[in-house]
């Protein structure tokens, strides 16, 4: 069994003039990947490395706690799809 599989990632998402910005962040690893769904195009993707004040940064930067669908939607290919896949 994969070392991350057993993490509960958070989810967090804030929609801006340049699209829809999705975040999921690994708290056990203090990783993260960032979705940016802009209006038209191509979804790039990025993935980062954070600390333990990632979530009050965040939602003093307007993000807003989310669950996971949304963002795995987009990830997966579902909806839209990501630079690179």
């Amino acid at each position: 069994m994969a070392k991350d599989s057993n993490i509960v990632h958070l989810y967090f998402r804030k929609e801006s003039g340049n699209g829809l910005l999705l975040i999921r962040v690994n708290p056990i690893l203090l990783t993260g990947m960032e979705i940016t769904v802009p209006p038209t195009g191509k979804l790039p993707l990025r993935e980062f490395e954070c600390d333990e004040a990632f979530e009050q940064l965040l939602l003093a930067d307007g993000f807003q706690p989310t669950g996971a669908m949304e963002f795995n939607l987009y990830f997966s290919g579902l909806t839209g799809g990501i630079s690179g896949n």
